[in-house]
């Protein structure tokens, strides 16, 4: 599943070829996604300029002057620059046509993402209302984490996977994050030190730094907006290798599960 890094890559990929133009046409194919594209969307953006792009959490904020696009990958979704002519694939659902012929299309088999005309200000809409901050913001610090913890039982895994608490650390990150800062993904939020938070809120910005700046994480279907594959996956410590030696201290990983998803974490590195 496409997390924070990999919106932030596709986002990164995608603006610069669209930043500025017109678009030309909309061509919906396949409008049943876990959201329905929006209605009539090809009359809503023609002849409008993209005015500029931003993320919020694991959305896309594509802003023109009379309102914004927003877009969500889903679990396989990616977007990604073609030109005009260039042959439709399977699960190609919507190609936002540019008037000097580049093409801004969305690809999703598994059809759980979204397309949706916001005419509203983004941070009103009923998915982004109750967001928490972003990780790089200044908000999200140690101290922050430490006082919204306060009586909370939750495991501390999913305390920072909440995305009213924090947005954009999804499983994988959660995995990597906690193992750098050692922390055990069972303890209880609230058992937590403050110390220990200010290593975490520490390891979250910086194992997230570095997914982006590697490209993000190549896991089924993630590319980035060119296509290409991310490799951040190469310098995973513990997330998909349950069984392997720890890479810092050789102890085999062991690995749980926690709201249905997995957790893999070193036993004598993390407590």
């Amino acid at each position: 599943m496409p997390e924070l890094p990999e919106v932030v890559v596709t986002l990164r990929g995608v603006s610069p070829h669209i930043l500025g133009k017109q678009v030309a046409s909309v061509s919906v194919r396949e409008p049943r996604l876990r959201w329905p594209v929006t209605e009539g969307l090809s009359s809503l953006l023609v002849g409008q300029a993209l005015l500029e792009g931003r993320q919020r959490g694991k959305y896309m904020l594509f802003r023109f002057a009379s309102g914004h696009l927003m877009i969500h990958l889903g679990m396989s979704g990616n977007l990604r620059i073609v030109t005009v002519g260039t042959p439709v694939g399977k699960h190609d659902h919507v190609d936002i046509n540019f008037v000097d012929g580049t093409v801004l299309r969305y690809s999703d088999p598994r059809r759980f993402g979204t397309i949706q005309w916001l005419e509203c200000l983004p941070e009103e809409h009923v998915l982004l209302r109750h967001l928490g901050p972003e990780p790089f913001d200044d908000d999200f610090c140690g101290d922050y984490l430490y006082r919204l913890s306060r009586g909370r039982k939750v495991p501390i895994k999913q305390f920072i996977m909440d995305s009213k608490v924090v947005v954009g650390v999804g499983n994988i990150y959660a995995n990597e994050s906690l193992f750098h800062a050692g922390i055990r993904p069972t303890l209880g939020a609230s058992k937590v030190s403050r110390v220990r938070y200010v290593e975490l809120a520490e390891q979250v910005k910086r194992v997230l730094a570095s997914a982006i700046e590697q490209g993000g994480t190549t896991l089924r279907d993630f590319v980035g907006g060119d296509g290409k594959p991310g490799y951040f996956k190469q310098q995973l410590y513990v997330y998909g290798r349950a069984g392997e030696s720890c890479l810092k201290c050789g102890t085999l990983l062991k690995e749980i599960r926690q709201g249905q998803r997995s957790t893999v974490y070193c036993p004598d590195c993390q407590r």
